[in-house]
């Protein structure tokens, strides 16, 4: 008797366990805390144009309630999406458990400035005196759709085919990068150190020798939200034709057996003709070297080194002209054709080298055709490059003044005989020498408009 009263009890103790656990788990199901996940976007820090944006919400227990996606400017509230799901199931099973959809935000329909776009979820649990649990989403961004301004301030540019221009130009403050398109390449301008606060820029730019007489001119700025702006300029930079030599060399075995031993480690194939090899020099590794060039061209600081007057080799005579076209005959074949960008200056053997102008070391070494080399920043995009040099002088980030001994001139690389193989570059981009050692020059084409900054 007391064995089954005993089994009674254990049974009613197990069947109130069973009951009050099956409570606790019904009060934990529907009073769950897990919030709703958000995941939104990505979104750009700036809303230029009509922006479409993910938007995912999940929620694995009782499922989501209720979306609310809200623009808010200011006082301004703009909804952009309003949702409410349906119970559906037991404890909400069968509802929806994820959602997504793709916000589409134009811009017109705000105002310029901070804007910020908010989200709220919310699920089926009873927490929260049954308002369920709430998750809220926030992404700060800025609408801004207009462009920078842009004004030309210097006129009359007149430039030579292969020469090197100069434009002065106003931007408005938003602007964050800016400068002039010649065609496809691009010349960036810097801040004017007479007027920075007006906006006030200065751009150097060339025009290639190879430039045809459609090609497009135009001032281009970009301010953070990537908003550009562009002005057509071919009626305001009207481009100077100019006609190049066209030059013969021949290539002897003799230079071929003098020049190939310095190219061996650059050399894909030692065991083909001296011929062969000379035309891999002459083509891949000269076009390898001129991306070393363009890329030093970015090296540049943005305030203007240079002062005066631009020094040439002196007692130096020119035998090889900026722009020369040159066919390389072979046995009394043309085997190839090159353009010289830059001009030969012969002197003594081994002569002092002198700095061309102010400024900085950005290049002190041996490269490839050119032989050792150095290359330097005078600001602005603007700089200076000696090559074939038999010794150097200076060193990487150091600052030389005008006149300053840096090299001699020697013969390493592809040259023939003792010189200086001299180069201007505007932007990674070589320029005619002769126009930087004319003072007249100067003085109508850069000086002159610098002035004019106010």
């Amino acid at each position: 008797m007391r064995k089954k009263r005993n089994i009674t009890l254990i049974l009613a103790v197990f069947a109130i366990v069973l009951v009050f656990g099956f409570i606790g788990w019904f009060l934990v199901a529907i009073f769950e805390g897990e919030k709703p996940k958000i995941r939104l976007g990505p979104i750009p820090a700036f809303l230029t144009k009509t922006t479409e944006v993910p938007l995912i919400v999940t929620d694995a227990e009782r499922g989501i309630r209720t979306i609310k996606v809200t623009l808010k400017q200011g006082n301004r509230h703009v909804t952009l999406l309003e949702k409410r799901f349906s119970f559906e199931g037991l404890f909400n099973a069968e509802g929806v458990h994820r959602f997504e959809t793709v916000l589409s935000v134009n811009p017109s329909e705000f105002n310029q400035g901070r804007a910020d776009i908010e989200v709220y979820a919310w699920d089926y649990s009873r927490s929260s005196g049954g308002d369920g649990n709430l998750t809220i989403a926030e992404h700060k961004m800025t609408v801004d759709t207009i462009p920078p301004a842009l004004r030309l301030v210097s006129q009359l540019n007149y430039v030579n085919k292969g020469g090197t221009g100069l434009i002065v130009y106003q931007t408005t403050s938003d602007a964050v990068k800016s400068g002039l398109y010649v065609g496809k390449r691009f010349f960036p301008g810097y801040p004017s150190a007479q007027s920075p606060e007006k906006g006030m820029h200065v751009c150097y730019f060339g025009i290639p020798v190879n430039t045809t007489k459609d090609v497009s001119l135009s001032l281009w700025a970009k301010d953070k939200a990537s908003n550009i702006s562009k002005a057509n300029m071919n009626r305001s930079v009207h481009i100077r034709n100019k006609k190049f030599r066209t030059r013969k060399i021949n290539i002897s075995d003799r230079f071929l057996n003098g020049v190939l031993p310095y190219f061996a480690p650059e050399l894909k194939d030692p065991t083909a003709r001296n011929v062969v090899k000379f035309l891999e020099i002459n083509q891949r590794i000269r076009k390898k070297n001129g991306m070393v060039f363009y890329d030093l061209g970015t090296e540049t600081l943005p305030e203007k080194l240079w002062e005066g007057s631009w020094l040439r080799l002196k007692n130096a005579a020119t035998m090889a002209r900026f722009g020369d076209r040159r066919l390389y005959y072979y046995k009394g074949k043309v085997i190839d054709e090159q353009v010289h960008m830059g001009v030969d200056l012969a002197s003594l053997a081994h002569s002092k080298v002198g700095a061309v102008n102010n400024g900085r070391i950005i290049f002190a070494d041996r490269l490839g055709i050119y032989g050792l080399t150095v290359v330097i920043d005078h600001g602005q995009g603007v700089a200076s490059t000696y090559s074939h040099l038999s010794h150097i002088n200076v060193k990487s980030g150091q600052t030389v003044a005008k006149g300053d001994v840096i090299a001699l001139t020697g013969q390493t690389g592809l040259a023939g005989g003792d010189h200086l193989h001299f180069g201007i570059m505007v932007s990674g981009l070589f320029v005619n020498p002769i126009e930087w050692w004319d003072n007249h020059w100067i003085k109508d084409n850069v000086t002159r408009k610098l002035k004019s900054v106010r």
